[in-house]
């Protein structure tokens, strides 16, 4: 039952699924339980990857055979997605470029970071973004729909443990009194980041019907290696990590999945 209600914060804290009334009562709230709900992160990936991938599959199956279903089911599962989470992970990726691309000093980069405008450098990353990701999914929907679904799957839960590995290895910087991730930033133990791993192996035991033998390895490997590049990024331009540096990681080590899987599957 601690176990459910720490899922059930952990969905009420990263979409915009309503958990209210008695629901919310019986779930409860802390710093600590929003601490250790941070195990879940994973577990609230295949919600996205359940919406996602339903999404993609009705839209191209009920606009085949036209050459443009997969680029409609591209666009269309990541609106869904970006629905369910308020573009709560892309806000991240925003703002993080903003303050990143707007000065090298870390104190002015992180009080730019803090700021809830967007800027050039964040309009740009979202923008790519948003292009990437749809682009991809829509290459990925060419080969087979089997192969854009499992990269959708895979993709959600996978990215969403990298942001954790952070947790677990590098500072919170930045207005801790203020921040809203500060309960989550605080070091994640290691039963609490095993918990994390667990939720990734049925996404792993899905891609075992990929498509290629290469489809796996590629995507994950290409995801860890993006997140691996956050993670230097981090330490070395803010000597940590903020809220935002989550979200713009998982952002990042979703769409290296779908480029990896695309590479491995090669030309169409």
């Amino acid at each position: 039952m601690q176990a459910l209600r720490h899922y059930l914060l952990a969905v009420q804290f990263f979409t915009r699924i309503p958990i209210t009334g008695r629901l919310a009562d019986w779930v409860g709230y802390s710093p600590a339980m929003l601490r250790a709900s941070s195990a879940h992160f994973p577990g609230v990936g295949w919600i996205a990857a359940a919406v996602a991938t339903a999404s993609y599959a009705a839209l191209a199956l009920l606009l085949a055979p036209s050459p443009w279903a997969s680029a409609v089911a591209a666009v269309g599962c990541t609106v869904a997605t970006v629905l369910l989470t308020g573009g709560f992970h892309e806000d991240g990726l925003a703002d993080v470029a903003d303050g990143l691309g707007g000065s090298a000093d870390t104190e002015r980069a992180l009080d730019i970071m803090k700021d809830s405008r967007i800027g050039a450098y964040g309009t740009l990353a979202l923008v790519l973004a948003l292009l990437a990701k749809c682009t991809l999914l829509a290459l990925l929907g060419t080969h087979s729909l089997a192969a854009a679904l499992t990269a959708l799957a895979a993709a959600h839960v996978l990215s969403r443990l990298w942001p954790l590995c952070i947790v677990r290895t590098l500072p919170h910087v930045g207005d801790t009194a203020r921040s809203k991730s500060k309960p989550l930033a605080d070091q994640i133990s290691g039963a609490a980041l095993a918990a994390a791993f667990l939720w990734c192996f049925p996404a792993l035991a899905l891609m075992q019907q990929a498509p290629s033998a290469l489809f796996l390895g590629a995507g994950m490997a290409a995801s860890l290696f993006a997140a691996w590049r956050m993670w230097r990024l981090f330490a070395r331009r803010l000597g940590g990590f903020t809220g935002d540096c989550l979200g713009a990681t998982q952002q990042v080590g979703e769409i290296a999945f779908y480029l990896g899987a695309a590479l491995a599957l090669g030309p169409r």
